[in-house]
């Protein structure tokens, strides 16, 4: 016989929520999975469980979920966080997971922090343009924060959702968008400074109770994890067991709140004695912090390109993407058109000077540390920024006699005249 949900020996804010979302008895919740329950009701996942354990009259130890079960309902998650850059989408498996963490390394200014900024506004986008409808929390070490520059991105996305909108006309999509506004984006990006480890370490304790209080958070960044343990402890012994008891806590929040944490980490010089190589640069906090991440992606300089190298991750195998910083956010590089397969090459004095054999792909840029690419065959194809080169490998053979031609005539009536 089925049960009052008013009845049940729960916490009264548990029997609320529950008949606040229209569940009476417990037959109606017989059909309903943890995630699906823990969504209605905005509670953790763990509340979840147990209500449902509740409702179902089990008693005894907790009854685990096997493989499929996780399956399924990880496939009927809200989605992936999007970077607005297709090639890090790619890279990532379709965006930055939910319920993991993603550890972000690289050298100052290759856009570490810009990256952040970009996945703060983008949690936000309305789930009628495919996005979230999530809020976020930034934890900011290093005191890179710029209000200003998430405006600027802010900007950028809602005038992509207004393009959308035209082009769909969907009603949903221009109600969203009275209220998506970069005044709403800011707000709902909530900021913690912490200045030593003291503070971050305090605050990643009270992190789980902001996030209850807060269910619609499903971004949690620390930017950066490395600057207070690098600063602040001395001690190596201690540093490492503070890392790992962080680790531990934000991976538990990650996956009982099924949001996102992504972290940014420095780089730092690795000597090597016994090598041909002398130093190399790799992620900083050690090796023991390196397990902390599920997914690990190095940020780096080729020249003044910006590429991203996947280099851990249980799901995707390493490779490398390029991406760029504009004044709108994080986006592609943008490709340089060829020329129409049917427009004349135009030859140029260069080919004339030097050998008629024209080279074929251009030299290859050494790297100034051990991050080498490990496909190039994955990078987009290089162009010149100017126009294309000619199709053919060769100068053109009626090109150069017609030049010969012309040389030997001027100097013909040359002659001619000076015997005049």
């Amino acid at each position: 016989m089925p049960r009052q949900v008013g009845s049940l020996p729960l916490p009264p804010h548990q029997r609320a929520r529950l008949q606040a979302a229209g569940f009476e008895t417990t037959d109606e919740l017989q059909g309903i999975g943890p995630c699906q329950l823990a969504e209605e009701l905005a509670i953790p996942r763990e509340e979840a469980m147990g209500i449902l354990r509740m409702a179902r009259g089990q008693e005894g130890p907790v009854n685990y979920p096997n493989a499929l079960q996780l399956l399924v309902e990880e496939q009927a998650e809200d989605g992936l966080l999007p970077t607005f850059s297709s090639a890090l989408d790619d890279l990532l498996g379709s965006g930055v997971e939910l319920a993991v963490i993603t550890e972000l390394c690289g050298a100052p200014g290759v856009g570490k922090t810009q990256l952040c900024l970009q996945l703060a506004v983008d949690i936000q986008i309305p789930g009628c343009f495919g996005g979230l409808g999530g809020q976020a929390a930034y934890l900011d070490t290093e005191g890179s924060f710029m209000p200003e520059r998430l405006q600027q991105m802010s900007e950028a996305v809602i005038t992509h959702c207004s393009r959308l909108a035209s082009t769909k006309q969907e009603r949903d999509q221009q109600d969203a968008l009275k209220t998506f506004t970069p005044d709403f984006i800011l707000g709902n990006v909530f900021y913690f400074r912490c200045f030593d480890v003291t503070q971050l370490i305090a605050q990643s304790h009270l992190l789980p109770d902001f996030v209850d209080s807060h269910p619609k958070v499903r971004l949690v960044i620390i930017d950066s994890v490395a600057s207070p343990f690098r600063h602040g402890v001395d001690d190596a012994a201690l540093r490492t067991r503070l890392l790992i008891s962080l680790a531990q806590r934000l991976a538990q929040l990650a996956s009982t709140r099924r949001l996102a944490v992504v972290l940014t980490n420095q780089m730092t010089t690795r000597i090597h004695p016994n090598s041909t190589q002398s130093a190399s640069l790799t992620p900083a906090l050690g090796e023991s912090w390196g397990h902390a991440a599920t997914h690990r992606v190095i940020l780096q300089w080729q020249g003044n390109r910006r590429f991203a190298n996947l280099i851990k991750s249980p799901t995707r195998g390493e490779a490398t993407v390029e991406f760029t910083v504009t004044s709108e956010g994080i986006r592609d590089v943008p490709t340089t058109p060829s020329l129409p397969a049917t427009m004349p090459a135009i030859p140029t004095a260069s080919m004339f000077l030097s050998s008629p054999t024209i080279p074929t792909s251009l030299p290859s840029t050494s790297t100034s540390s051990n991050l080498i690419l490990k496909s190039p065959s994955a990078l987009p194809s290089l162009h010149m920024t100017s126009a294309s080169m000619p199709p053919s490998t060769s100068a053109s053979p009626a090109v150069l006699g017609c030049t010969a031609g012309a040389i030997s005539i001027a100097g013909e009536k040359r002659m001619r005249n000076m015997d005049d």
